[in-house]
């Protein structure tokens, strides 16, 4: 009997029995806009533009980075899916977008069935949160590219807003307010200096439980930024993941202004603490790399700023709006 694909590492049948796993959970997120054909070539999508004037597709596309080792190393795999969710919605919302529908790719070593479903339920969980359809994606085994155990994820979301409302920082201007949008943890930036950290810490338990908290899953802000949009003017919002404070805040700026962000006026949660002991990291290279404690920025007027921080507790004041050249300036750091 000549060779089969089994053979050669790839078992077809244990995609087929991924995909009746996966069917009911992933039909969970559909609403009325998506058209029933899951597990055809193509996902169709017929969105609902009502109450758009000049309906505009925004999109994003991610992965999760090497925070998936530390799945991997814990075996834990049912929070990776909504990090992946929430690095490509997140990014949609900046901008005003709301997202319509997701497509995931997993790339692993060996399909197992039951690895697989319990990514695609974080996924799902994470679609829900976002009020996001997760309408298709792909699975593929390559055993000749990943090393037994390992997998990676890759996510691609579209999203929709009216050409008018598009959100671009463009009426940033000096004396404007920054409001900051706390985070739940490190988020899924910056894992290549957190997992060295994380082994310096001496103890085993001590140890396991910090890279278990480092798993906490990125808090997904669909739901509070467009809850937002829909009450109050806002002029540029900021996803604070790689580049971490500086290099994000600076994209939601024009040119001609700097951001000042005044330290102390947020609270700097202690897994941000325990890191910059166990490394020694440099106060610059903490904000420089993490998200400090702040998931996203905001920038609106003073009585817009006023309004806001009057009716939600949790958003903070944490800087304002300067001239300058497009710079990030922390009071209290070194540049």
């Amino acid at each position: 009997m000549g060779l089969t694909y089994k053979d050669s590492g790839v078992d077809i049948h244990a995609g087929y029995e991924s995909v009746k796993q996966l069917t009911k959970e992933v039909k969970k997120t559909f609403n009325s806009q998506v058209l029933d054909n899951f597990g055809s070539f193509g996902a169709l999508f017929a969105p609902n533009l009502k109450g758009y004037k000049k309906p505009i597709l925004v999109s994003s596309t991610d992965g999760v980075g090497t925070k998936l080792l530390l799945a991997i190393e814990l075996g834990i795999f049912d929070t990776i899916g909504i990090d992946l969710v929430a690095m490509t919605v997140n990014d949609i919302v900046t901008q005003g977008g709301k997202p319509l529908f997701m497509l995931d790719y997993i790339a692993l070593n060996k399909l197992v069935p039951e690895l697989v479903t319990q990514i695609i339920k974080g996924i799902v969980k994470g679609c829900q949160d976002a009020q996001c359809a997760l309408i298709g994606g792909e699975t593929a085994e390559m055993r000749d590219v990943y090393k037994v155990g390992d997998f990676d994820l890759a996510g691609f979301v579209v999203g929709i807003l009216d050409k008018d409302k598009i959100i671009n920082g463009k009426n940033v201007k000096e004396g404007d307010v920054i409001l900051s949008l706390p985070a739940s943890g490190v988020h899924s930036n910056g894992y290549s200096l957190a997992r060295k950290i994380a082994e310096l810490v001496k103890d085993k338990d001590e140890r396991l439980a910090f890279k278990k908290e480092l798993l906490t899953p990125t808090k997904i802000y669909v739901k509070d930024i467009l809850g937002l949009l829909k009450k109050h003017k806002i002029k540029s919002i900021a996803n604070i993941t790689g580049g971490g404070l500086y290099e994000n805040i600076a994209r939601s700026i024009p040119k001609h202004c700097n951001a000042v962000i005044e330290t102390g006026t947020w609270k700097i949660l202690p897994v941000f603490k325990k890191l910059q002991e166990l490394g020694k990291v440099a106060d610059r290279e903490m904000y420089n790399t993490f998200n400090m404690g702040i998931g996203m920025t905001l920038v609106v007027s003073k009585q817009e700023a006023n309004k806001i921080t009057k009716s939600n507790k949790k958003i903070k004041q944490i800087g304002y709006i300067a001239a300058g050249n497009g710079d990030v300036v922390i009071n209290g750091i070194e540049n």
